[in-house]
């Protein structure tokens, strides 16, 4: 059996707390904390995912306002045992260049787009834990027939838990976090030859 290399063993018997991942150089990017275990993106990304986190930064900053910046491959600090790293993140918090992570509720939307190594923690996991931190809005993307399909949620307060506001096809248009509409269809190139 392979031996752990010594980055990899938890600093303490209780495990991995949030802020030992900004201890952690060695670490692969995209090193995630789920429940005090560190998670890993170890698969090789599909250019699927990528281009579409890809364009739907760029389609996004183009339509945030004033003080809302879209950012990627950062974490959210949901408590001390869980720092997921979503694909995008909207936020209002200004703009700090050292900055490793967010603070729930300096976040307005979060986007996963889902992967096969990811999908359980983007279909349930994440989907519970970014609401119970008071996340406004959740944006799970899958694919279906090479196209985006987002699904959209909104924190119902009362509950503490996402509402589904929608499944978007072809475009999306909403009001919150601000006002924004998006081409689905051109966030990837055409597949014709």
């Amino acid at each position: 059996m392979t031996e752990l290399p010594d980055w990899m063993r938890p600093p303490r018997d209780e495990g991995w707390f949030a802020e030992d991942l900004d201890r952690l150089p060695e670490a692969p990017r995209h090193t995630e904390l789920i429940d005090g275990a560190l998670v890993f993106m170890m698969s090789p990304q599909r250019w699927w995912h990528g281009h579409l986190v890809t364009m739907l930064t760029v389609a996004l900053m183009e339509q945030a306002p004033a003080g809302v910046q879209v950012g990627r491959e950062m974490t959210i600090k949901l408590d001390e045992r869980n720092r997921p790293e979503p694909d995008l993140l909207v936020t209002t918090a200004p703009y700090e260049p050292d900055r490793t992570w967010y603070a729930p509720e300096e976040v307005q939307l979060v986007i996963e787009v889902v992967s096969p190594e990811s999908a359980h923690r983007d279909r349930t996991v994440k989907l519970r834990k970014y609401a119970q931190a008071g996340i406004p809005h959740y944006w799970c993307i899958e694919e279906e027939n090479g196209a985006p399909v987002v699904h959209v949620y909104e924190l119902d307060e009362p509950t503490g838990a996402y509402a589904p506001a929608g499944i978007f096809r072809g475009t999306l248009t909403r009001p919150v976090p601000f006002e924004m509409s998006l081409d689905l269809d051109k966030l990837l190139p055409s597949r014709d030859t």
